[in-house]
């Protein structure tokens, strides 16, 4: 039967086709009383907020990037049914409450109702078994959905390191040391990896069946990853800001692939 390009999910794509349908998530939300209209624009309202590195990073690699904003948590079950993969994207801090611990003094805004939606984004795509790059914050909330917890504030533990850099976000300013046989070490195609820094608090016990496989020179934890699954990964830098390097742009390539096949198996009819 001719379906006009219409597949099982209700998305048009062209025939012969198979680019992965990508979620990008959103965790900030931005006040109306912060947000300054245009005249011709529409009155101030809540609205959220994310840079658009991430689906350009995702779109440059292959994929086709959807933003994923906040929803009612019993809605998430029907979005994964449609996506390809996720990206969990940078934002505020979480909330201490999501890992069993009080707020630290340096604690900076949270939004914890996101931090459920969030959270419950990163456990059923875990459970659907599908393809996940954590960013940054992202990476916090996939250690968080594991049972994982969070140093809240760095320089309590460590001071030789600027984690949150003051050049542009293109800028590297620090190496990541990457253990040589991960995932994410191979698909860089390196041990060492040049990398942005933009965060206070870090991975501090790893959630189960997730194993840390990147540190900065001070011992921060930023990378990690399930050995079991084909793409689990969470990275601590802001890889969308530096998708023009050729090993950060492999991390995204890296992701989409896994998302085609992920997507190849469960719609073999799209492959073809």
């Amino acid at each position: 039967m001719d379906t006009g390009g219409l597949t099982l999910r209700g998305l048009t794509r062209a025939p012969g086709t198979a680019r992965p349908l990508i979620g990008v998530t959103t965790s900030e939300i931005r006040k109306a009383e912060t947000v300054s209209p245009t005249p011709e624009g529409e009155p101030p309202r809540h609205e959220m907020a994310l840079g658009l590195t991430y689906m350009k990073a995702v779109e440059v690699a292959g994929g086709v990037p959807v933003v994923i904003p906040p929803m009612d948590t019993g809605l998430v079950g029907t979005l994964l049914d449609r996506l390809d993969g996720v990206c969990l994207s940078g934002g505020p801090d979480l909330h201490p409450d999501h890992y069993g611990q009080e707020p630290h003094e340096q604690l900076g805004p949270t939004a914890p109702d996101l931090d459920r939606f969030e959270l419950e984004i990163a456990r059923r795509a875990d459970v659907k078994g599908m393809p996940v790059l954590a960013i940054c914050r992202g990476m916090q909330a996939l250690n968080v959905s594991r049972g994982g917890n969070l140093l809240q504030h760095i320089p309590d533990r460590w001071l030789e390191i600027e984690h949150r850099q003051r050049m542009p976000g293109q800028t590297a300013s620090h190496r990541v040391d990457l253990d040589p046989s991960s995932r994410v070490s191979r698909i860089v195609g390196s041990p060492v990896i040049a990398v942005n820094s933009f965060h206070h608090q870090a991975v501090d016990q790893v959630g189960a069946g997730l194993v840390a496989t990147g540190w900065a020179p001070d011992g921060a934890t930023e990378a990690i990853e399930d050995p079991d699954r084909d793409f689990l990964i969470g990275v601590q830098w802001h890889a969308e800001l530096m998708v023009d390097e050729p090993e950060q742009f492999a991390l995204f390539r890296g992701f989409v692939r896994a998302c085609e096949e992920f997507s190849s198996a469960r719609f073999p009819e799209l492959a073809r």
